[in-house]
């Protein structure tokens, strides 16, 4: 069978097409509208929150540039483009995989250098240096995106036929193989999981010193509320990613070891995984949409404002109209 046929039933392949046109769309439109967000109020955006929309980019990112192949592969049931797509796929998933994952570690760590800090000392990350870390994020996921096309790991196609990832399989036919891999799983998961993990039990520990400190003061009942909630929106935000993804790692590390055995996974195991995977591109807005309340008055802003201009020009235009008809009635009275 031709490695590019799907390895799943008909039936199965319409519900992920489905399933995956739906995590598309909510995917589309929530990271929209934390950009639109972003761009509405740019002008008062905090350094940090500069994570945050690069986090919303990689997410929406993943969602125009990969969905699309594999809703369109699912509904053919069978991949489209052959060899040069599963290439972009699996080159589009590395460069936005890494960066969603390292943009959280460095939002974990500046989180962690800020909280419980006087309020004033929070503009020590100024708007340049984010910058200059979202660039290098950027570079790393490029970089390593980029290797398997100069000869070191390699892009393959899932198990199940309908998506390209990295080659998990080479891990045993080659040396090349498995030190990517190796070099992948070490430099680009564990050490930024373990950078994330660190990071919140540090601020754990700086908030309950916090909160100690302040029991003894009357004055601040309140002072540690909003580092509270942005830290628990921070903790949210990265176990979303860790748990969404945390599946597909463990099958693609067994598939490592057992693909050519008979304990190699089924087809529909190994799709489940990544159907999962892709719902994480949908969970950040909603973390948003629940916890912040200056997101969801922005939103009704923007709505409202949009409303407006809508009314504004169908306003424009029916009295653009009437006037054009009054003009013609008066000519013809005066012929």
């Amino acid at each position: 069978m031709d490695r590019f046929t799907s390895k799943l039933s008909p039936a199965v392949d319409y519900g992920a097409g489905t399933f995956l046109l739906v995590v598309a769309i909510l995917s589309i439109l929530g990271n929209a509208a934390v950009l639109v967000t972003a761009a509405w109020r740019h002008s008062v955006l905090k350094a940090p929150e500069l994570l945050t929309v690069n986090l919303a980019v990689t997410d929406i990112g993943m969602a125009l540039s990969m969905y699309p192949l594999s809703i369109a592969s699912a509904f053919n049931h069978a991949w489209i483009g052959g060899d040069p797509s599963c290439l972009y796929y699996g080159l589009m998933g590395m460069i936005f995989s890494v960066a969603s994952i390292m943009t959280l570690a460095v939002m974990g760590l500046v989180r962690y250098l800020v909280t419980g800090n006087p309020p004033k000392s929070g503009s020590k990350f100024q708007r340049k240096t984010i910058s200059v870390l979202i660039g290098v994020i950027w570079l790393y996921s490029l970089l390593w995106a980029v290797f398997p096309l100069l000869g070191w790991g390699g892009y393959g196609p899932e198990p199940y036929g309908l998506a390209c990832s990295v080659d998990w399989a080479g891990y045993q036919h080659s040396l090349n193989g498995s030190s990517f891999i190796m070099a992948l799983a070490i430099l680009c998961t564990l050490i930024p999981c373990a950078v994330i993990l660190s990071s919140y039990i540090g601020i754990a520990w700086k908030l309950h010193k916090v909160y100690q400190s302040i029991q003894s003061n009357d004055n601040l009942p309140n002072s540690g509320a909003v580092e509270r909630k942005v830290t628990l929106m921070g903790i949210l935000i990265s176990a979303g990613f860790i748990v969404s993804w945390a599946p597909y790692v463990f099958i693609s590390l067994w598939t490592m070891f057992h693909s050519d055995s008979k304990d190699s996974v089924a087809p529909i195991v190994s799709l489940l995984p990544c159907l999962f995977a892709k719902c994480s591109t949908v969970y950040n807005p909603l973390v948003y949409y629940v916890f912040r309340k200056s997101f969801r008055r922005e939103l009704r802003q923007i709505r409202m404002y949009c409303c407006w201009d809508a009314v504004s020009i169908m306003t424009l235009c029916i009295g653009a109209k009437s006037s054009e008809e009054t003009s013609r009635a008066q000519e013809t009275a005066e012929e």
